[in-house]
C-alpha cells in the first residue's frame, strides 16, 4: 500500500510517499481502505512539530479524518462488518491507502453518500456541533467563529444560524473571503488584522489559535465564554478572565466522543439529516490524489481554502 510519512519535521515538502505493509488491526480498530482524506490544520502542524505533536517520534504521519470501506476487524470489534462503508477520526495515521481507525469513532456512510460528503460532513460538522453544543449559546445571544472558512469553520457558521443565533461574526484572515461566508449565513466577517471586531459577542468557537487567541477573548463580552478547540496554543491572560467573569473551555473530540456518546450519535444524526434536506452545505475546496498530499498542505498553510480539502487515493 501507499502512505504518506514525514522524517523530519517542517513544510509540505518533507511530506513523502512510501510503500509499505498493510497494518493489522488491534482490539478496538477496524482496518479502513481509504476512498477520501481529510486535511486539517491540525494535520499540518503536526508535520511541522507545532504543539503537542512536536514531541512525537519520526517518521510518523498526519492523523485526522478518513472515509472508506472496512477490510477487516480487530478482536472484540462489534457492531461492524468488512464492507461495510464508514468515516472515523484515526489516531495512528491518515494519509494511507490502508488506515487503522478505533471503532467507538467510526460511523457508517449513509446509502447515496459519497466518501467526500462524509469525510468533509461528518468530521468536521462533529466538530462544530460538539463546539457549539458546549457553548449552548441561548436566546439573543452572539457568536463569532474563528477560522470561519475553514472546513469546520464553515459549517459552524450554518450550523449557528440554524440553531437561531441572531448574530453571527465570521473571523478570517482574509476579506477575499467575505462573499463566501455572508453567501452561508454569517451577519457580519471580520479579519484578524482589523483594529477592531465590532461589539463584543457573548460565545466565541476559536479554531485557530495562536496569535489569534487572545484577540479571541478580547472580543468575548462580560460574563460570555470561549471554546477553545483547536492545536495552535496560545495564551490566556488570566487577568482577563478575572476582570470579565469570562469562562474559557477546552474541546476535544475524543473525550466528547467518550463522554457524551449518545449526544455525539444525535450529532451524526441531526448532520445527515441536515444535509440531505438541503439546509446545511457542505463546500469542498479541492480534491487532491494522494501523492499531492504537500500540495493539499500548501493550501492549508496559505489560508486559501473555502471549505474542505480531501485527499483521494
Amino acid at each position: 500500500m501507499r502512505r504518506v510519512r514525514f522524517h523530519s519535521y517542517g513544510g509540505p515538502e518533507v511530506l513523502r510517499v512510501e510503500e509499505a505493509e498493510a497494518p493489522v488491526p488491534g482490539p478496538g480498530e477496524l482496518l479502513v481502505r481509504t476512498e477520501a482524506i481529510g486535511v486539517t490544520l491540525p494535520c499540518v502542524r503536526r508535520v511541522r512539530g507545532d504543539g503537542k505533536g512536536g514531541g512525537d517520534p519520526l517518521p510518523s504521519m498526519p492523523g485526522g479524518e478518513i472515509a472508506g470501506e472496512v477490510v477487516a476487524l480487530g478482536p472484540d470489534v462489534t457492531g461492524f462488518a468488512v464492507g461495510d462503508r464508514v468515516t472515523s477520526l484515526t489516531l495512528t495515521g491518515s494519509y494511507t491507502e490502508l488506515a487503522l481507525a478505533p471503532a467507538f469513532l467510526a460511523s457508517r456512510i449513509p446509502d447515496g453518500a459519497s466518501a467526500v460528503d462524509a469525510v468533509a460532513l461528518v468530521r468536521s460538522g462533529h466538530v462544530a456541533l460538539a463546539a457549539l453544543s458546549t457553548a449552548d449559546p441561548r436566546g439573543a445571544e452572539s457568536v463569532l467563529i474563528t477560522g470561519a472558512a475553514s472546513g469546520t469553520g464553515h459549517l459552524a457558521v450554518q450550523l449557528a444560524k440554524l440553531q437561531g443565533v441572531p448574530r453571527v461574526v465570521a473571523a478570517v484572515g482574509s476579506a477575499a473571503k467575505a462573499e463566501f461566508l455572508y453567501d452561508l449565513g454569517a451577519d457580519e466577517v471580520v479579519t484578524y488584522d482589523q483594529e477592531s471586531w465590532g461589539e463584543p459577542v457573548d460565545v466565541v468557537l476559536d479554531g485557530v489559535g495562536g496569535e489569534v487567541l487572545p484577540r479571541a477573548l478580547a472580543a468575548v463580552a462580560e460574563g460570555g465564554r470561549l471554546v477553545f478547540f483547536n492545536s495552535g496554543g496560545g495564551t490566556v491572560p488570566a487577568y482577563e478572565l478575572l476582570a470579565g467573569s469570562k469562562t474559557v473551555i477546552g474541546l476535544t473530540m475524543r473525550r466528547f466522543a467518550t463522554v457524551h456518546r449518545e449526544r455525539y450519535e444525535r450529532h451524526r444524526e441531526q448532520l445527515w439529516e441536515l444535509a440531505g434536506s438541503g439546509r446545511l452545505r457542505v463546500a469542498v475546496h479541492a480534491e487532491l490524489p494522494l501523492a499531492d498530499a504537500a500540495k493539499a498542505h500548501e493550501i492549508i498553510e496559505g489560508r486559501a481554502n473555502l471549505g474542505k480539502v480531501v485527499l483521494r487515493p
